[in-house]
């Protein structure tokens, strides 16, 4: 009798673990998406980066047959939305529209965040890329990179002020980098946000700041600030006569870019079939006219998932260095 139970509850057992075993596989093989997708947003509804994600989920919804929830997730500089991201099942339900500036700057600035974007998050494909402008007051007498490394030099250390949207920002590393290879003296003056910086330039109370590259435009085609240079690879298309950094003879290639991003232990196939389909929808007008309107590439390369990790791993060691060669320290 006592045999038999035995025999009657494994043979239970065996049944139940196939049925659940058959349950797993079911899932596996249904094509992907068999249901809505969430997209983990590190920042603030309508700002500048959740209109072009949710411009960018519908197009994706409508490639896809399936909703593309934008989830707004902002805090810590992108932190908690990475964070967030990484601790999702890796099963292509859950991806994150993530910057260079929530990965690769918050890893260089705080080495010991609860995850590492090199391991913890499998890149899936660059959405976009541009960079920053190095601006200065109309009155200041430089036109040009040269002149302007020229004039800051010809006065006494700290003569000039210049602004950024805060300690550790992508503004602030930029001008410390820059400081460092033209041997400048200029104190940094943070900011809360960049409003405040074009107040103050306007104002009279700085000269200089690195500011970001779309707010930026009108305020430059109107005379009201001078653009010096800008930090991406290539020229933005608002300003095409802005040259970059490298053009004028300071090498510097890291973009500032946007990218989905997945958790790891995504399976390489559903990777994949991501990077496919947001390549098809980025290919739509509305996309194209959005990335104008923030000055990001036009011609930004369609990457692969490998090629964009390969992104990701040389961008996060420009911006170490940079930390590292500058010492620069936040509270992480």
């Amino acid at each position: 009798m006592q045999m038999a139970e035995i025999s009657r509850r494994q043979i239970l057992a065996a049944l139940g673990g196939a049925a659940l075993q058959g349950r797993v596989l079911a899932a596996a093989e249904s094509p992907w998406p068999s249901r809505p997708i969430r997209m983990l947003v590190p920042s603030a509804g309508g700002s500048g980066a959740d209109l072009m994600c949710r411009l960018f989920s519908d197009q994706l919804s409508q490639a896809l047959g399936q909703p593309v929830v934008v989830d707004n997730k902002p805090g810590a500089n992108g932190i908690l939305a990475a964070d967030l991201l990484v601790h999702q099942p890796g099963d292509g339900y859950t991806l994150g529209w993530l910057s260079s500036s929530s990965t690769v700057i918050n890893q260089a600035l705080q080495p010991k965040l609860p995850f590492d974007v090199t391991t913890d998050l499998v890149p899936v494909v660059q959405v976009g890329a541009g960079g920053i402008h190095l601006v200065v007051a109309p009155d200041f007498p430089a036109k040009n990179l040269a002149e302007f490394v020229a004039v800051v030099k010809a006065r006494p250390a700290d003569t000039y002020d210049y602004g950024s949207w805060g300690i550790g920002s992508t503004g602030h590393l930029m001008m410390e980098w820059l400081k460092a290879k033209a041997g400048l003296q200029i104190r940094h003056v943070p900011y809360k946000t960049v409003p405040q910086i074009y107040q103050d330039l306007q104002g009279g109370n700085i000269q200089i700041a690195w500011v970001d590259a779309s707010s930026s435009v009108p305020l430059i085609k109107a005379g009201k600030l001078r653009g010096i240079a800008m930090s991406a690879s290539r020229r933005g298309p608002q300003l095409p006569d802005l040259p970059t950094l490298t053009e004028q003879g300071y090498r510097f290639e890291a973009d500032a870019w946007y990218g989905v991003f997945a958790p790891k232990g995504t399976p390489a196939p559903v990777v994949a079939a991501v990077n496919r389909h947001i390549r098809a929808a980025l290919l739509a007008p509305a996309l194209e006219s959005r990335r104008f309107q923030l000055n990001l590439s036009q011609d930004t390369p369609q990457r692969s998932p490998e090629e964009f990790a390969q992104v990701v791993r040389q961008d996060l060691k420009v911006w170490q260095a940079i930390v590292r060669e500058n010492g620069i320290r936040i509270e992480g």
